[in-house]
């Protein structure tokens, strides 16, 4: 086994005296709050959104479906957790008659009950689901969440590579405040 170690940056979104304006809500999209019953949901969506992806290799719990639910799991008993910004996209088709019911989308946060500083978990959207705007739909309704649970601010982290993800976070309002580096241990070729 060899390690390596993964840029990340933390990035921070003020919230005081910030007037959220809420995305358009992409065609054929809706957004579910959360519900415990969703959990093997987002665990799958989890799943699907980060295998193959840079983050699969900065964190191997995203490797497989199990491993995400025993995440989804922890944070969902986390102190804090806040139902208020777990959410989940559904994509339903263009139109009524489509009958289609695709998971495409989630997020999770945790307000700390000692900070009152909020965090966002993970922000994961499928593939085929990427540049529709529901990444920015997440980020609103649990930036909303956070916001109406009394946070100043709110952080997330993301590994440096992932440039579109960053576009999105700056385009929201979030600012890198810190680079921290992640390391990793990665298999040996064989």
């Amino acid at each position: 086994m060899g390690w390596t170690y993964f840029k990340r940056y933390r990035m921070e979104i003020d919230l005081q005296n910030r007037v959220l304006e809420e995305p358009a809500v992409p065609e054929g999209y809706t957004f579910l709050p959360w519900q415990p019953d969703l959990l093997d949901i987002h665990a799958r969506v989890k799943h699907i959104s980060f295998r193959g992806e840079i983050d699969a290799n900065v964190f191997p719990c995203f490797l497989d479906e199990a491993s995400c639910r025993r995440l989804m799991l922890a944070i969902v008993r986390k102190p804090g957790f806040l139902p208020q910004a777990t959410w989940l996209a559904v994509f339903r088709g263009r139109s009524a008659n489509d009958g289609v019911c695709e998971y495409c989308g989630t997020i999770q946060g945790i307000l700390d009950p000692n900070t009152g500083i909020g965090s966002i978990q993970n922000v994961g959207v499928t593939p085929p689901h990427r540049n529709q705007g529901v990444g920015r739909g997440l980020l609103y309704r649990a930036l909303k969440g956070f916001q109406e649970a009394g946070a100043p601010r709110v952080f997330l982290e993301v590994t440096a590579e992932n440039e579109g993800a960053i576009r999105l976070y700056q385009r929201v309002g979030f600012v890198i405040t810190q680079t921290v580096y992640k390391v990793a241990e990665l298999p040996t070729p064989r």
